[in-house]
């Protein structure tokens, strides 16, 4: 390969960060893919590349050569001859080739790898710190302040005084510096549950503050330790359920009242995320601080701020509904629309877990009429057919137990092409076959994905429903135009022509197979499987 022009330099170098966020060092099977892409290139295995029209291509002599074309704008849609699914060995190699003429690939292959090294540096470094501290503090006495002086400590030492904090090492280091806050609880059963739970609370803000101090990305986040999160929001609900088994003490009313007036500044704060720490708000005011004179309290103390962030506005609502002061709440839901839809869900499920469906009546409507909205914010695939079967999870049973069929089609609706499973049983169950037969018109599925109990059932009760279903299979498979579509298209034209003979329609099927030979006549090897299939004579 001659020198590379200035435009592939970019190209190239755009593509080496690409690959960086796409193969993860710290997962085997990712960073043995680097390790034998790195081998075939080193043995000269890489030949015949060519750069043009903003792709690499390249002959990769492996077991047998494979092609490979690399597209540099959008790694992620290369494609290799091999059988491999996804970023393969092959195009690696290729990869390493090109990048080898602008840059060093033993560097860009240590820096990927440089997560693994910090993170086993982070970990000694944690462990370090914790067995320091550990001798220092010993075992904790009840003492609120004493407790949330200790934990802040911990953090600051173990995790916020580490120097060169990247997001990748903040998994690893928030492990080792919880080993250190549990060693520390105290010995009483009683007291160890709440002091975890005290723990649980104040570490989540740290590392919440921590993440905005730092000015990590969400991506970062999501990608590296946004888990931790969701596993402190389980550990805070499951520590609430066991501290409400039996009467709390009297000698924790202290404890709790001062963990509530802390919990506000989950709220009261700006922090990279917003969801976790509100949704952590709504869990504590749900299931420990259940007064209603603090509820009261803390909703006259956020109508006084002057802050109208979401996380304030969702909190403001939570009281409201908390209080049964329905109207005020879904008042603010109308204006925050779409933004407040995934708080809506937990609303939503604390009254259906309490049988309350005349008070969730409204409630259901305003989220349903929410949810395609919502849907469309989403970016990630996988994020918004969770959100769907959630949303459809929470709706059913309140729809159903009241026999609201309109409400439930009404969210599965919304949520479509997530809820088209959902949408096709509720469909066919109800024999409401005119509207099932126009969402696989919808979505635009083959007639052969269609299962053959449900064929079968069509076929004996309404034959009628199945002709345009399989007029729209048989058109989308003669416009592959290759062989294969094509005996697929006559095999459903014969079961066509049954259900027309059925319904004592031949001749409509006749005049149908006219047209569509005559609109084909320039394809002669769809005309010679129609011969083969006897539809037509040769």
């Amino acid at each position: 390969m001659s020198s590379i022009p200035d435009k592939y330099r970019d190209l190239l170098q755009g593509a080496a960060e690409e690959l960086r966020t796409l193969l993860w060092s710290e997962q085997e099977e990712d960073a043995k893919l680097v390790q034998k892409g790195l081998m075939l290139y080193r043995q000269g295995l890489v030949n015949k590349v060519r750069l043009e029209e903003d792709q690499v291509t390249a002959t990769v002599q492996d077991v047998t050569p494979v092609q490979v074309e690399l597209n540099l704008n959008f790694f992620q849609t290369s494609t290799c001859t091999c059988p491999s699914e996804g970023i393969c060995r092959h195009q690696l190699a290729a990869f390493f080739y090109a990048y080898g003429k602008i840059a060093s690939v033993m560097e860009w292959v240590e820096n990927w790898r440089q997560p693994i090294h910090d993170r086993k540096n982070a970990k000694d470094f944690g462990l370090q710190r914790a067995k320091d501290l550990l001798k220092a503090s010993g075992v904790m006495k009840p003492d609120y302040d004493a407790w949330v002086e200790s934990f802040q400590v911990s953090f600051d030492s173990m995790i916020r005084s580490h120097k060169n904090l990247k997001p990748y090492l903040l998994s690893e280091l928030f492990q080792v510096y919880s080993r250190k806050i549990k060693a520390s609880a105290p010995v009483e059963q009683e007291w160890r549950q709440l002091y975890y739970l005290i723990a649980t609370v104040h570490s989540f803000h740290n590392l919440l503050k921590l993440s905005t101090d730092q000015g990590f990305k969400e991506e970062e986040i999501s990608r590296y330790y946004r888990d931790l999160f969701y596993d402190a929001m389980d550990d805070v609900e499951n520590l609430v359920e066991k501290l409400n088994v039996h009467a709390l003490p009297f000698a924790f009313d202290e404890f709790i009242k001062k963990l509530k007036d802390d919990s506000t500044r989950l709220i009261s704060e700006e922090y990279i995320l917003d969801f976790e720490p509100t949704y952590l708000y709504m869990i504590l005011w749900t299931k420990l601080f259940k007064k209603r004179v603090w509820h009261e309290e803390e909703l006259t103390r956020i109508l006084q701020t002057e802050q109208q962030t979401l996380p304030m506005i969702i909190a403001t609502t939570h009281q409201h509904v908390m209080l049964k002061e329905d109207e005020k709440a879904l008042r603010i839901l109308h204006i925050l629309d779409e933004h407040a839809t995934p708080f809506m869900l937990f609303w939503l499920e604390k009254m259906t877990a309490g049988k309350e469906w005349r008070r969730m009546g409204p409630y259901v409507d305003t989220f349903t009429s929410m949810a395609k909205k919502y849907i469309r914010t989403l970016s990630d695939h996988y994020a918004k057919i969770d959100f769907a079967r959630t949303a459809i999870r929470t709706v059913s049973k309140y729809a159903l137990d009241n026999k609201k069929f309109d409400l439930y089609e009404k969210i599965l609706i919304q949520t479509l092409p997530y809820s088209y499973r959902s949408y096709d049983e509720f469909l066919f169950d109800l024999g409401w076959y005119e509207k099932w037969s126009d969402l696989q018109a919808y979505i635009g599925y083959d007639i052969s994905y269609v299962p053959k109990d449900k064929l079968t059932i069509l076929q004996k009760e309404r034959p009628d429903i199945l002709l345009p279903l399989y007029h729209h299979s048989i058109q989308q498979h003669i416009e592959m135009k290759n062989r294969g579509n094509y005996r697929e298209a006559v095999k459903q034209l014969k079961k066509l022509r049954t259900l027309y003979k059925k319904l004592k329609r031949s001749d409509d099927f006749q005049q149908f197979l006219d047209i569509l030979l005559e609109r084909t006549k320039r394809l002669r090897a769809f005309h010679q499987e129609c011969e083969r299939g006897k539809l037509t004579h040769a």
